[in-house]
């Protein structure tokens, strides 16, 4: 059992097996997260689009090339639904065939929030949203985690060899949480690869609960999701609601707390 210490472009990927690549005229953006104010600032140019492209970078863990991804996730159905679409019974996606996590790296968690959760319960439940994506994939994905009362930043211009998660503020005013990717996401499939995430939950504007409550966010609900980006998986719309890949969430909802068939599945092919 791992041990832990407390703690949204791309895509138009059609089911498991196309690239992600394929928002066009998308140009790249350039967010900022004010150490103090830790505000997320999405350019008003996405206008809900549900991924932005952060441009390429030098990974300094291994001095390679990647290209970084800010996917968001919307409160109902504010987002363009240009992601990853379910076909038939085949409901999962990918950011992109082949992409994913070659080896096993630590992630850490700043908890503090302003909406009275317990930051160690918040750590517990992001620690166990994410033995639900590796127990599906049969495989130790993301590593363990640490709490932090340091100031964290998500990555917006270049990774830091860090995998950080805390709550901020994030700009556009539907906007639940975001899940920054940065990896290799084109070329020979088997070259691909996921090398850094970073997860902000907007507690500005949104009222978060850990327990299902009317008029709040689950965070249980809402990890689960972002986690699926940090492990590979893309979103999903129209068809695939019952999937915790699923595009849209609302204040109440715990349908994406348990991962659905689709979701086991396409985590299962990709590890």
């Amino acid at each position: 059992m791992k041990k832990i210490v407390v703690l949204y472009v791309f895509l138009g990927i059609i089911v498991a097996i196309s690239p992600i690549l394929a928002i066009s005229n998308l140009t790249p953006a350039t967010l900022s997260t004010p150490g103090a104010v830790k505000t997320l600032n999405l350019p008003a140019a996405a206008d809900h689009s549900p991924v932005i492209s952060l441009g390429q970078a030098i990974d300094p863990q291994s001095g390679e090339l990647v290209e970084g991804y800010a996917i968001i996730h919307y409160k109902d159905s504010e987002a363009k639904s240009n992601s990853a679409r379910g076909r038939g019974t085949t409901c999962y996606g990918y950011l992109a065939s082949g992409a994913k996590w070659k080896v096993n790296e630590p992630w850490v968690i700043n908890a503090a929030n302003s909406r009275g959760l317990d930051p160690n319960a918040v750590f517990t439940t992001q620690a166990n949203d994410i033995t639900k994506w590796e127990n599906a994939a049969g495989f130790d994905i993301l590593g363990n985690g640490t709490i932090t009362s340091d100031a964290l930043i998500a990555d917006t211009s270049a990774p830091d060899d860090k995998n950080e998660v805390y709550f901020g503020s994030i700009s556009d005013s539907n906007a639940i949480a975001v899940t920054i990717v940065w990896g290799i996401f084109s070329g020979p499939t088997f070259q691909r690869k996921l090398v850094e995430w970073d997860q902000i939950f907007d507690d500005s504007k949104f009222d978060w609960s850990l327990a299902g409550e009317s008029g709040k966010m689950d965070f249980e609900n809402i990890s689960t999701h972002e986690l699926g980006h940090s492990v590979g998986m893309a979103d999903l719309y129209n068809t695939c609601t019952n999937e915790t890949m699923y595009g849209y969430a609302s204040e109440g909802e715990t349908k994406k707390r348990d991962l659905n068939a689709g979701d086991i599945t396409g985590v299962n092919q990709l590890y």
